[in-house]
């Protein structure tokens, strides 16, 4: 899994931004079916050209992080359910593309979540508890971490 290091966030930070940083991620899939078995290749990526930072130091780096880790956990849960998808030959398409839309919707309410309970990093007993969240939940999905 990668770690982020200030040297990642290259993008300058917009004119009157209030944000302390920004994490610009995102999950990648491309799959193929022959009609019985699927292939599928998944990829969670950091966008360095995006992310920028404002407030760098190791607080802040660290709720960037979890920005970034909750997006590998919607890449594992990717991979978990595309790995569970019975094959459907003639709603193949429509059934991935459902299963990654509905991927999609959960990272981006667990991503304001993050937001909204550490209030943005600022209570810091909240990004403690946050921080264990995720790393639970990246362990608990370590089995679904082989999709690159």
């Amino acid at each position: 899994m990668q770690r982020l290091s200030w040297i990642d966030f290259q993008a300058v930070p917009p004119q009157g931004a209030t944000n302390a940083a920004l994490t610009s991620s995102s999950i990648l899939m491309r799959f193929s079916t022959n009609g019985k078995t699927l292939d599928f290749h998944i990829s969670c990526q950091f966008d360095k050209q995006s992310s920028w930072g404002r407030v760098k130091n190791d607080h802040i780096l660290s709720h960037e992080q979890g920005h970034f880790d909750i997006a590998e956990i919607h890449a594992r849960k990717l991979n978990k359910e595309l790995r569970a998808y019975k094959v459907n030959k003639s709603q193949v398409s429509r059934d991935v593309n459902s299963i990654y839309q509905h991927v999609m919707q959960e990272l981006t309410r667990m991503q304001m979540q993050y937001d909204q309970e550490t209030d943005y990093s600022r209570k810091f007993p909240e990004q403690k508890s946050w921080i264990v969240k995720i790393d639970s939940y990246l362990e608990g999905l370590k089995g679904f971490s082989n999709y690159r």
